[in-house]
């Protein structure tokens, strides 16, 4: 896979993208999320990062199964990448990875903006 090619319809749609997981029967369950070309927390290579939000389908699914599919689509171009999943997050710690930091690198990664770096910071009540 072109992951410039994907950074580019990435970059270009913003982020949105379809991200595609199994379900309990073997079913897809697809949902729309932004995401974003970053470097991973640990060793900096090349990741997908989006936020899936905890307890939602999509974040079980994924603890089962940590597979997924994402495609990225701009007006007739696409680009679609398939492989493991690696959750970091509050539910699952990673104790080397600053979490607040990681998810304002997805944010900024799928074409996000903040006028208030402290305010994003915040933990959510």
């Amino acid at each position: 896979m072109d992951l410039e090619q994907l950074r580019v319809l990435a970059r270009d749609e913003h982020g949105l993208c379809t991200v595609s997981v199994v379900d309990d029967d073997g079913a897809p369950h697809a949902s729309v999320v932004n995401a974003g070309m970053l470097a991973h927390p640990r060793d900096h290579g090349d990741v997908l990062g989006f936020v899936t939000r905890g307890g939602s389908v999509k974040h079980r699914l994924l603890r089962q199964r940590p597979r997924a599919a994402v495609t990225f689509r701009r007006r007739w171009r696409w680009a679609g990448i398939v492989g493991d999943v690696e959750l970091i997050g509050p539910d699952e710690p990673a104790p080397e990875v600053d979490v607040a930091a990681l998810l304002r690198d997805v944010f900024v990664a799928a074409g996000g903006t903040h006028d208030d770096w402290d305010e994003y910071d915040k933990p959510s009540a």
